[in-house]
């Protein structure tokens, strides 16, 4: 590899609620380990997709609310140290709701925050709407690059950016790399707009 050859950037877009947005994450960060590629996060929301529908239940209405709470503390944290602070905060945050189980909530934020070395009142964000519009703004920079019809996670390879992938388990060493090159080589054709099929197991975390 050469030295003086810049890493190749993903832009990674995620909710740290949604399990399907950290399994990505996982393989992207695999991806860095074994391919000239450097991902860079942004903030997207499961609130915001999810507002103004009308057809879902109460019970999903409940979390949806819920999930703005993560997003401001993200957020929060993205404005008062940078965008490189997310990757390691998303992971802290990540590994406690989706590998131990947590629930968020201040005591996952604080522990979360002190892990990386971020001033554990920033955990006071997930209750300041005042984030919302920043999130909003992030939130739309990935879904204008993808379209509306998508959730979480959204990734930008070479510009083109598209939903997912969605993957369980989350592949590891030279095959995260391989399915890297599979992603890179459809978007790199610019007729390339969907591959889907339906998913058949639950999100593997470990």
């Amino acid at each position: 590899m050469d030295i003086n050859t810049a890493a190749e950037t993903v832009d990674f877009w995620f909710d740290p609620a949604c399990p399907w947005a950290w399994m990505t994450s996982r393989w992207m960060l695999e991806v860095e380990q074994v391919r000239d590629v450097r991902t860079d996060f942004h903030v997207m929301s499961l609130s915001v997709l999810n507002e103004d529908r009308d057809d879902i239940d109460a019970d999903y209405q409940a979390k949806v609310d819920g999930w703005w709470g993560p997003v401001r503390v993200v957020t929060a944290a993205e404005q008062a140290h940078g965008s490189e602070v997310l990757r390691d905060l998303y992971t802290a945050l990540g590994t406690r709701h989706h590998v131990d189980g947590l629930e968020y909530d201040q005591e996952v934020y604080v522990e979360a925050l002190e892990e990386v070395g971020l001033p554990a009142d920033l955990a006071e964000a997930a209750d300041v709407p005042d984030l919302d519009k920043a999130v909003r703004e992030s939130h739309a920079e990935g879904i204008d690059r993808v379209g509306q019809e998508v959730g979480t996670p959204v990734i930008s390879i070479d510009d083109t950016a598209f939903f997912g992938p969605v993957m369980s388990p989350a592949p590891e060493g030279e095959q995260a790399g391989r399915v890297f090159d599979g992603a890179r080589l459809l978007a790199g054709y610019d007729g390339f707009f969907e591959l889907k099929r339906s998913r058949t197991r639950e999100p593997i975390f470990d």
